[in-house]
Order: structure tokens, then C-alpha cells, then sequence
């Protein structure tokens, strides 16, 4: 009844506010004549006016539909997104204070590469003037394969001039949209770690670059080294440290893309050049190679033969720079490339430490700066055939153009490569120049570490305390206590940069992880390439320590871990028998690769079995009649 008459009455409160009195015949009449208002009753009126506040205040409330896959939605409340993304970063910065120095030392990367604006303009203008259609159809024909998907291997020949005039704009830019990247991504990644490990004092201004390309070194090499300056600005050419770069290359085609690029870039105080051939008179003497950079990326898989190999080795020795960087695909032929390579450079360097002529040169000999913590044989690198590999990945977020020439949908692609830095000069020594031994032990221990010497001290108080009744005697023993339990180490270091220094030191002499580690509920199992020339499985427990156990649980594939094993590590060995042999195999493994196959079909298996009962009775034959001599004896 209620409800019939609240509609009633609404209904009535619409007529009275949209209709007056009844229609008049003509429009204009009802215009200029206003309906005259009703006479209604107070009570009425009063309750009609109720009904209208209640209708004109009331919102409809509109059901929510829910967005679509891939449909930008807005943040209804930025403040807590914001609270939101600061509560990630401020997560991500207390976790690596977690870690102790060294292993923060050790863990140090780029993360994800990013190009810089630069270079993606300019590959995005050189795209723009060039047929999209056919840009995909060239990046297809050099750099997919069915079977293996997107390579980055580019190894092309032409049967004549003319073809090769005739396709080496177009390869070019297909090279420039698709290669590109991924080349610069693997040498950013490479350069930054040599830069991290060598410090300060790597002040890189020449680069002398093999295989330059369409100038992927160049592009990261001036990117890596930068002039000081805010963190906010993005690096740029015209900001960058070197000022000379000489690239040689004989492939025309991406010479001339790499030149296009730089057409509208302002380059600064920078000089770029490309030859054909590296000349006598570029060399470099000993003495004035200290800022020059020998690289090399992704060509040793280029040339066929291995003379052709070790000349091209021998020619970057022979350049004179102090440093030299060597990268190539994280293949079997590459590895064994980057491993053949990295001998012939040590062994060059070892005839001239033993060569009395070369007494007087202000630098001899080589040494091993990244990935290897030794300058032995490489262990995984036999000399006859190659079954694992010592390789590194990087990721790359792909700008709009790679995405768009391969047709593909993910954000990011991972480049995987092999690489060797060596530098002229002894190894470093674990003690440098005005360093004690006492802060070169320091750094192994972060917030984990000495929340754990806390929590030891409050228990040892607490014990004191209880067996204890003397208060003066039980102040004075404590403070004895706690002064010698707490390490040399979390005491306070002194100078930060002789830490730094000490710790960059000893890096030199820590293992390497060549292969991801086994994380397990108490135990991580790293292996590793250790300063023995061995790869050793490193076995990191709970009961070693809880900075230890931390730091070794946040370690990567690729990091160097600075602390020793409380147990004696395993030698681990490469395979030489066919099929191998079980537990003898190197890295993580997948189930059941070392089980053996048999065949299983019910012919081989009644084969078996009558073998099995023929066997039987030869043996039970054998034994009566050795039975029976024992007896007649």
C-alpha cells in the first residue's frame, strides 16, 4: 500500500512541475498566456516539494564495467600508486643493503639496457625512409631461421658488385633495426663490468674498434664512458670521454648505414673514422696506450679458418692499447673462438715476461680482467671439441622499431654472449699499494650479518646475566665480550675508498658463477670458475652463517661471490667417455638425462630373461663339479 502511493505521488510531483494548466490550441498563445498555478493544499504541497529534493539530489549509480585485455585504465587514487612504487624501490634498496659490500661488489649490474634517445631517432629516420614491407621481407631472409628462431649472426656474400651494391643499403638497414640492439645491449654489458672491476682509474679515450659494423661499439663505448654529470641526463655523444674511435670494417654496406646514423647527431668533441684495414701507422706505443680500447665484437665467427683467426688476434695485440675486449655469440664455435683467442693472448703476453729483450718496456705480460678469476687453461675449453659453454645473457628492453621489424609482441628480448677482457700487466695482487691486510678482510658483512652479531650478544648478555650475580663484574666482562666476538669486519672500516680499492683487489682471485646456482631450503650450490683454474662446486649452508647463506641466495648466474666455503668445494669434470657418466657432468642438469634408455619391447625383454636362466645353470654346473673335485680331493 505504502509503495502504491509513493508512486502515486512521485508521478503526481512530475506532472506538476512539467504540466500546468490544460493544452492550449495554439503554442504561441501558450506562451505568452503562463498556465496559472494550482490551488493545493498545504500539507500536499509541503510533501511534493519533500519528493522533489529527494529526487532532484538522488545520483544514479552506474554499474562498472570491467576493462577490457590491454585497455589502459586510470589510477583512480595516484597517491597510493605512488606510496605503492616507492615502497618497490625502497624494498629493492634494503634488500641489497642486506648484502655485505663484497657481494654487492660482486652482484653489480646494468639491468635491463635501455637505447638512448639518440639512437633510436636516428635508426627510427633511417626506417622511415626505407619500405616497411620490404625492410621485414630482408630482416626475415638474413636473420630468422625456422628452426632456431632470430639469430644475430650476419654473415653475408654477394656473387657480384652489382648485387652487392644493389642490396647493401637494404641489408644494411635491416642489420640497423633488428642487429643493432642486441650488439649494443651485449657490449654495455660487457664495458660496464670491465668499467665496475677496473674502477676510476679506466679512462678510456681512443677506441680502436674490428668489425665496427654499423657502429655498435661505437655507440656503446661512448655511452659506457661519460663526462661527469647529473644522473638525470641521459648520455650522449657530445658528453661522452673519448675522443677518437677508428672503426675498421670491409662490409661497405653497414659502413655507410653506421655514417648515416650519425649524420644528425651532434657528436661534440668526438672523432669518428672507418677503414678498411688497421695500418702500421696506427699503432699505438706501449707507453701511450694506457687510454686506448681494443674491441672487437661478434667478428671471430666471421672469418672461416683459424689462421685467419690468430692473425686477426695477433693484429689487436699488436695495436698497442692497454686493454682489449673480445665478445662473440654464446654458441659452441664462439666459445671456442673467445677460449682460442683468450690462449693466444696469454701465451703472447708470458713470451714477453721471459724474453730479455723486452727487460726495459714500461708494461709486459697479460692478465685475465673479466670473466675468468684466473690466467690458466680455461676448464671447460679442452682444445679438441666443446660440450658446455661459458657464456653470459643480457636483456634489452626492444625499442618500437625492433618489435615492429620482427612482428613481435614481447617488450624485451635476452642476448646471450661469450667475451674476454684481458689487459696488459701482471695480475693484481689480494694486497694492494698501500693497503693493510687488516682492511683488505674487509666486507664481508651487511645488515644480515650484523643483525645476527646482535642478536649473539644479546643472548650471550642475557646467559651472563642469569650465572652472574655481580652487576660491576657482569658490566665490565660484557663489554670485554662484545668488543672481541664482533669481526674486525663489522667494526667500523675506516676510509670507504680503501675498501672499495681492497675489495676490487681481491675480486681478482674470486669465483666466478659460469652457471646458475641451485638454491635449496638449506644449502645453495654454486659452480664456479675458481682462481685455481678449476670449476668447483661450491656448497654454501645455513650453519656457515647467515650473511654467507644471504649473500649466496641473491647471487646470479654470472655474479663473483666473495665468500670461502666452510666445506671443501668438489672438483667438477667434464665428460670424456660417450653418454658421460653420471655425477661427473658440470651446471644445473635436467631429470633423468643421465638415465639409460633401454628398449623395452617384450622381445628383448624374454632375451633377457632366458640369458638370465642360461647363466644360472651354467653357474650351478660350475659349482657341482667344483664341489665334487673338493670332495674326491
Amino acid at each position: 500500500m505504502f509503495r502504491g502511493t509513493s508512486i502515486t505521488l512521485r508521478v503526481l510531483a512530475h506532472s506538476i512541475r512539467h504540466i500546468g494548466t490544460p493544452f492550449s490550441t495554439s503554442a504561441v498563445a501558450a506562451l505568452a498566456q503562463p498556465n496559472a498555478a494550482l490551488d493545493l493544499d498545504p500539507t500536499l504541497r509541503a510533501l511534493l516539494q519533500d519528493i522533489d529534493i529527494s529526487l532532484t539530489s538522488h545520483k544514479h549509480v552506474m554499474a562498472k564495467r570491467s576493462p577490457r585485455e590491454l585497455e589502459p585504465v586510470a589510477i583512480e587514487y595516484p597517491e597510493e600508486a605512488k606510496d605503492a612504487e616507492n615502497f618497490v624501490e625502497d624494498h629493492s634498496e634494503r634488500s641489497e643493503h642486506r648484502k655485505s659490500p663484497a657481494a654487492r661488489f660482486g652482484s653489480q649490474k646494468i639491468g635491463a639496457v635501455v637505447m638512448p634517445t639518440e639512437l633510436q631517432k636516428s635508426i627510427t629516420a633511417l626506417i622511415d625512409a626505407s619500405d616497411k614491407v620490404q625492410l621485414h621481407s630482408d630482416a626475415t631472409r638474413l636473420f630468422f631461421h625456422e628452426s632456431e628462431g632470430w639469430d644475430h649472426s650476419y654473415d653475408v656474400k654477394y656473387r657480384s658488385r652489382k648485387q652487392g651494391a644493389r642490396h647493401s643499403d637494404r641489408d644494411g638497414t635491416a642489420f640497423a633495426s633488428v642487429v643493432l640492439p642486441a650488439h649494443y645491449s651485449a657490449i654495455c654489458a660487457v664495458l660496464h663490468h670491465v668499467k665496475h672491476r677496473l674502477g676510476s682509474q679506466w679512462n678510456v679515450q681512443h677506441v680502436i674498434d674490428w668489425g665496427s659494423g654499423v657502429g655498435s661499439g661505437l655507440w656503446a663505448s661512448t655511452n659506457t664512458f661519460q663526462k661527469p654529470t647529473s644522473a638525470s641526463e641521459e648520455p650522449r655523444l657530445s658528453t661522452s670521454n673519448i675522443f677518437t674511435y677508428l672503426g675498421i670494417d670491409k662490409r661497405d654496406g653497414l659502413v655507410a648505414i653506421g655514417k648515416r646514423l650519425l649524420r644528425d647527431t651532434d657528436l661534440g668533441a668526438l672523432s669518428a673514422t672507418w677503414q678498411r684495414s688497421f695500418r702500421e701507422d696506427d699503432k699505438i706505443k706501449r707507453s701511450e696506450g694506457l687510454d686506448t680500447l681494443a674491441l672487437s665484437a661478434f667478428m671471430l665467427s666471421t672469418l672461416q679458418t683459424p689462421l685467419a683467426r690468430k692473425k686477426f688476434v695477433k693484429e689487436l695485440w699488436e695495436s698497442g692499447a692497454h686493454t682489449i675486449v673480445l665478445i662473440d655469440h654464446k654458441t659452441k664455435a664462439g666459445f671456442q673462438n673467445i677460449a682460442e683467442a683468450r690462449e693466444y693472448l696469454l701465451e703472447m703476453g708470458r713470451k714477453e715476461l721471459n724474453d730479455p729483450e723486452t727487460s726495459d718496456w714500461p708494461v709486459r705480460g697479460a692478465h685475465v680482467v673479466a670473466p675468468c678469476p684466473h690466467d690458466g687453461a680455461c676448464p671447460l675449453y679442452s682444445g679438441k671439441s666443446v660440450s658446455l659453454v661459458c657464456g653470459f645473457s643480457q636483456r634489452l628492453q626492444r625499442p618500437s622499431f625492433v618489435r615492429l621489424t620482427k612482428h613481435a609482441r614481447e617488450g624485451h628480448e635476452d642476448i646471450e654472449y661469450s667475451y674476454i677482457a684481458i689487459q696488459r700487466g701482471p695480475r693484481p695482487s689480494i694486497v694492494g699499494e698501500g693497503i693493510s691486510t687488516q682492511v683488505s678482510s674487509v666486507g664481508r658483512v651487511g645488515a644480515v650479518g650484523r643483525e645476527e652479531a646482535e642478536q649473539i650478544g644479546l643472548k650471550e648478555e642475557r646467559v651472563t646475566k642469569e650465572l652472574l650475580l655481580d652487576v660491576d663484574h657482569v658490566e665490565t666482562r660484557h663489554e670485554a665480550e662484545a668488543t672481541d666476538h664482533i669481526p674486525l669486519e663489522i667494526l667500523p672500516a675506516g676510509n670507504p675508498e680503501e675498501v672499495e680499492a681492497a675489495l676490487r683487489n681481491e675480486a681478482f682471485h674470486w669465483p666466478r658463477l659460469v652457471f646458475p646456482p641451485l638454491k635449496k631450503s638449506g644449502h645453495i650450490i654454486i659452480d664456479a670458475c675458481t682462481a685455481e683454474g678449476k670449476i668447483m662446486r661450491i656448497t654454501i649452508p645455513k650453519s656457515q652463517g647467515k650473511q654467507p647463506f644471504y649473500d649466496a641466495r641473491k647471487s646470479s648466474w654470472g655474479d663473483i661471490f666473495p665468500h670461502p666455503p666452510k666445506n671443501r668445494p668438489q672438483e667438477k669434470f667434464q665428460s670424456t667417455r660417450e653418454g658421460g657418466s653420471r655425477g661427473d657432468d658440470i651446471g644445473k642438469r635436467a631429470k633423468g638425462r643421465d638415465r639409460t634408455k633401454g628398449d623395452k619391447r617384450y622381445s628383448k625383454v624374454e632375451e633377457a630373461l632366458k640369458e638370465r636362466k642360461m647363466a644360472s645353470r651354467r653357474d650351478r654346473a660350475v659349482q657341482k663339479e667344483h664341489s665334487v673335485l673338493l670332495a674326491e680331493r
